[in-house]
């Protein structure tokens, strides 16, 4: 960065715009937040400033400042996912919308909400639940992830067996455009379909095409019961239990394949497992899990039941195994793969889950050997696999996201589009964009 270049953001008067509170200088930034933010730049220049607009209008008045400067931004919210992706190049600053938390509308009525993407999920969960709702995501970090974290990361999680994926769950989006324009996407209700490829192409951007700064979602009732079971045994076994529940008229709202090395990380056993999930009425939960029980019987499986408490921890813990951030060598992939190639994915001897309905699963791997050695399986069988979270080194050597489609020009034509100037998070995307 030139030394004119670094004196104008010193002397930009962001805090006019945000306060000066909530324009922060690198060297006043807490450690823990200097880290997270490390992880996700290249390690060559640290960001200068840290900036929390707390409207919108701030939001959109920061980024018009950053664009007549060619100043290279990261959005982030919490920070909780910011060691997901690739490397972004020379930041100047980072704007941060973890103040961006106001709950726009509710219509309960509609099974609509509106807030803005600053919003803890934990939070908007609590809120819906007041009046019997919920959103139906499974983020990765549900007390620490933002509502636009979610978004630009498209962290679906485990419930798009029965509710489908982040773009799913979209009604409507509000960003803001590299010029700082605030631009809107679609609407408040269900039946309103303008926009939707607008919110298709923020879902998994990872900030490169604009800030979320509001989106609107679908919501469902909460179900009136709910029940976890476990089977495990051998690979032939857990392997047709799937192909039998795939082509069933069983209802499950999580249903996942379980790697045994992940099995036995939750003392669960030490075979292969298939964790299903039923969320109905009472009735409907009851019998469900009878017919399960009853496939795995035929088919000589061990079984677990979890209800309750034990249920939600158990839900918890294999989320917490899969994303353990604390074991900092540790590479976490993303995968995608036919859903009947699974359970043979999951003998490999990582620790991993996949879902048995799309294919999409988590591995984790010790070391960068097992990491392209899985993806030349993956690709071979038409599937993928990207890097989510790595060492800062293995970044820099690895292609994190192994995409080898026609696309590309297309992606960047998009990017051209959207952002001219390149300032959105420059390197976090597929093929550098």
């Amino acid at each position: 960065m030139s030394n004119g270049k670094l004196q104008d953001i010193y002397t930009s008067n962001l805090g006019s715009i945000v306060g000066e509170d909530n324009a922060v200088d690198w060297k006043n930034v807490t450690p823990s937040l200097q880290t997270t933010l490390l992880g996700a730049v290249s390690p060559e220049i640290a960001p200068k400033r840290v900036v929390y607009p707390r409207t919108q209008a701030e939001l959109g008045a920061v980024i018009t400042k950053a664009y007549r400067n060619q100043w290279r931004v990261l959005i982030c919210g919490s920070g909780s996912k910011l060691h997901w992706g690739g490397l972004a190049q020379g930041i100047d600053i980072v704007i941060s919308t973890a103040r961006l938390t106001q709950l726009i509308a509710h219509a309960v009525g509609d099974l609509t909400v509106t807030v803005e993407a600053g919003m803890k999920f934990a939070q908007l969960q609590k809120i819906l639940a007041e009046n019997n709702q919920f959103l139906a995501l499974d983020p990765t970090y549900p007390d620490n992830a933002t509502i636009g974290g979610i978004i630009a990361t498209a962290d679906t999680g485990s419930l798009r067996q029965r509710y489908g994926s982040v773009r799913d769950q979209i009604l409507g989006i509000t960003f803001v455009r590299s010029d700082g324009e605030i631009v809107k996407a679609g609407g408040r209700v269900v039946k309103n379909v303008a926009g939707y490829d607008l919110m298709k192409l923020f879902t998994g951007s990872y900030g490169t095409l604009g800030a979320i700064a509001q989106v609107t979602f679908r919501l469902y009732p909460i179900p009136s019961a709910s029940q976890t079971i476990i089977l495990t045994g051998d690979l032939a076994a857990i392997s047709q239990a799937a192909d039998i529940l795939r082509s069933s008229a069983l209802t499950p709202t999580q249903a996942d394949l379980l790697s045994d090395q992940l099995i036995s990380s939750l003392v669960l056993g030490k075979e292969l497992g298939l964790i299903v999930r039923f969320q109905s009425i009472p009735e409907s939960v009851r019998e469900q899990s009878k017919q399960l029980l009853a496939i795995a019987d035929k088919l000589g499986l061990d079984n677990a039941i979890h209800i309750d408490s034990d249920e939600a921890d158990l839900w918890q813990r294999l989320r917490e195994s899969m994303h353990n951030i604390t074991q900092e060598s540790a590479i976490t992939c993303k995968i995608g793969i036919l859903p009947t190639a699974a359970t043979k994915v999951l003998t490999q001897g990582e620790m991993g889950m996949i879902h048995i309905a799309s294919g999409l699963g988590i591995l984790r791997f010790a070391n960068e050997k097992g990491v392209l050695d899985m993806r030349n399986i993956c690709e071979n069988q038409g599937g993928f696999l990207s890097i989510l979270s790595a060492p800062t080194h293995v970044k820099e050597k690895i292609d994190i996201w192994g995409y080898k489609g026609n696309a590309l020009s297309l992606m960047q034509g998009i990017k051209q589009q959207f952002d001219s100037k390149n300032i959105f998070s420059p390197g976090r995307f597929v093929g550098g964009i």
